[in-house]
């Protein structure tokens, strides 16, 4: 599933194809993508919007026209863009979605799996819309170490479980999140309630640093994530644990382990993150 980094990597790429770039026609195929939303109504509401900007929140690109309109694009496991110059899209059965630009290029939205989502709203209801389901932004200066404690504390889940609460940190997946507590020598099974501040204070740390090599590398290419120019991400070549069970630690050279936690696959090293 595209995490933060994936996201990012995707709105970074959009942003300077779909800025002050007017949708001339939009083509929704697939009417699981816009439900309980007619398709044919929501691709009549974007014709004619212009693009004021494109932002990101947690793993949402947010789309923001000049008109007010919002459209929220969540990926979930599958979904990705690709932009080619006008009638050359490569054909393509996974194709949920073609916007074309008034510029002569298209953007393509594909999705095997079909569990991403478009959704417009009003700016004026993006706030409330999008606090009740987010937490903190972890790369941005209000995720301090007070305010993930205050997220953590009390609770008996396992610290990976809490991590992966979108409501706690926006944003963070399966796979940064093992990356984060490797980097913090935490144990993914440690119940979130019982670490103290120094601990928490390192769990911050390795969120932010899993995740800001996650963006350098493009995000990770694992099976169908691509990003809108059509290359492979390079992060799966920087994983510390994730996916490398039976591998060294990098770290101490003992073999990764793997568990479950809250029924997701979990990587870590039995011997750092005691």
């Amino acid at each position: 599933m595209p995490e933060l980094p994936e996201v990012e990597t995707v709105r970074a790429q959009l942003a300077p194809v779909l800025t002050s770039r007017a949708f001339a026609s939009v083509e929704i195929l697939d009417e699981r993508l816009t439900r309980p939303f007619d398709p044919r109504q929501v691709a009549a509401q974007l014709q004619g919007e212009r693009v004021a900007a494109v932002d990101r929140r947690g793993k949402y690109v947010v789309v923001r026209f000049e008109s007010g309109l919002v459209l929220l694009v969540h990926l979930r496991m599958t979904g990705s863009f690709l932009v080619a110059p006008r009638e050359e899209l490569p054909e393509d059965p996974h194709r949920r979605a073609v916007i074309r630009l008034d510029n002569e290029s298209d953007v393509a939205y594909r999705d095997v799996r079909r569990f991403g989502t478009w959704l417009l709203v009003e700016e004026e209801d993006l706030d409330e819309y999008l606090g009740a389901r987010l937490g903190e932004e972890p790369l941005g200066t209000t995720f301090t170490t007070k305010q993930l404690a205050r997220r953590l504390a009390g609770r008996r889940a396992p610290v990976k479980a809490a991590l992966l609460d979108q409501r706690a940190v926006a944003g963070l997946g399966n796979i940064y999140a093992d990356e984060a507590l490797w980097y913090a020598g935490i144990a993914p099974l440690r119940p979130a309630g019982s670490l103290d501040a120094d601990e928490v204070a390192g769990i911050r740390r390795g969120i932010r640093r899993a995740l800001r090599v996650g963006i350098d590398r493009q995000g990770a290419t694992l099976s169908d994530y691509r990003t809108p120019s059509g290359a492979r991400g390079s992060m799966q070549d920087e994983f510390k644990v994730y996916g490398r069970e039976g591998e060294p630690c990098s770290r101490c050279g003992t073999p990764i382990a793997k568990t479950r936690v809250a029924g997701r696959g979990t990587s870590y090293c039995p011997e750092c993150q005691r």
